[in-house]
């Protein structure tokens, strides 16, 4: 009897229909797997009977159960633009918005860094996002049905006929919905998992790590087994097999590659040594009411975006407003993309956050500033954006 290899795994990922009910899913669904930990505990009961002595009795069968998870994922190249990508419905359950699809167009003459000027009507609204030459930007207003004007420029302006890239576009929403996380080994014999009611509590993008990485962390409904698997689990009358094997090739999107816009007027940063953005979404669960041991809902609280940011400080204009912002208190957006060639682009942009003033780190040879915790803010759902491209 061998021992089951760590590297003999494969996640899949889905949204669910109904909160615990698990869906079908096909090869299209799989993502790169790099770290799952999930954890099912019985909630601890005291028990306050008098049994004549010290040894304790046990908990009986049916108290509440509660299921944590934390999982790593790479970004990878989105290969299929007719489809959204595959590790859409993580995003989408950590955002709440259902991921729109936007199928590129063509540039008409015109065209500037910041305005761009389609051929045909372009279908895009504001906190859109739209790709050009191994870049992404997201639309901050709609001149009219062709053009359009982005958040940052691009570095070259489009000319006539040239392609403007697909993108899937993400953004929040008031409630967050569950997905099914499916994780399968090698053999077929050995215990395959589900986590079913999934939903993500914190979502976090790390930039300048050793590879692009997506981090979620939440709490599911339940872990449904085939080693215990009874019909009616997940809604499901058998355990759901793995969809047939297929090549499941792409690479990492180095975690150097990108760029970081920032500022009132946004300038393009080349001193960040380390950023970080997350989504917090204060979430408890329907898991205290009478007549069920599993939780029954999500039920997210106040949201908070958070952005974590260290750079080199530089004796130019751009560094010293960023400071100047600090101190006045006026905010500013940020945009950060991650990737640099079409297909594997991922863009975050926050459009108002206001920043302590930086803590001054001289530890090292050359000083740094630090941003901690700098919280977005916004109207009504629109603290931030993420789109692939």
């Amino acid at each position: 009897m061998a021992y089951i290899s760590s590297s003999a795994n494969r996640w899949y990922c889905a949204r669910e229909a109904g909160y615990g009910q698990i869906p079908a899913i096909t090869g299209a669904n799989r993502i790169p797997a790099v770290k799952l930990k999930a954890q099912q505990q019985r909630v601890k009961s005291e028990r306050k009977d008098k049994t004549g002595s010290r040894t304790w009795g046990g908990l009986p069968t049916g108290v509440r159960r509660k299921t944590s998870f934390e999982m790593t994922s790479y970004m990878i190249d989105w290969a299929d633009q007719s489809l959204l990508p595959a590790q859409g419905p993580l995003v989408e359950a950590s955002m709440g918005g259902a991921g729109v699809l936007w199928n590129g167009g063509t540039a008409a003459a015109g065209c500037d860094q910041s305005t761009i000027k389609f051929v045909e009507p372009h279908g895009l609204n504001p906190g859109q996002g739209i790709t050009y030459n191994g870049e992404i930007r997201f639309v901050s207003a709609v001149a009219d049905p062709t053009t359009l004007v982005v958040n940052a420029p691009f570095s070259a302006a489009p000319a006539e006929q040239d392609a403007i890239g697909a993108t899937a576009t993400y953004s929040l929403a008031g409630n967050l919905p569950s997905i099914s996380v499916f994780d399968y080994w090698d053999p077929v014999t050995a215990v395959q998992r589900v986590l079913t009611g999934a939903a993500v509590d914190r979502m976090t993008l790390s930039l300048n790590g050793d590879f692009h990485e997506f981090e979620f962390k939440g709490q599911a409904q339940d872990i449904v087994d085939s080693a215990s698997f009874t019909s009616g689990q997940g809604t499901m009358v058998t355990f759901p097999a793995e969809p047939a094997a297929a090549p499941f090739i792409y690479s990492p999107v180095p975690g150097n590659l990108g760029q970081v816009w920032l500022g009132a007027v946004p300038d393009q940063f080349f001193s960040v040594s380390a950023a970080s953005v997350e989504v917090g979404n204060n979430m408890e669960l329907r898991s205290k009411e009478f007549g069920s041991m599993l939780p029954l809902a999500v039920a997210p609280g106040m949201r908070e975006v958070s952005v974590t940011l260290e750079l080199f400080s530089q004796d130019n204009a751009a560094t010293a407003g960023l400071y100047q912002s600090a101190r006045q208190q006026s905010p500013l957006a940020l945009m950060f993309q991650l990737g640099q060639t079409n297909g594997q682009l991922v863009g975050v942009y926050l459009k108002s956050l206001i920043p302590d003033v930086p803590d001054f780190d001289d530890s090292e040879t050359r000083l740094k500033w630090k941003f901690n915790d700098v919280r977005a803010q916004g109207t009504i759902d629109d603290e931030i954006m993420v789109a692939f491209g």
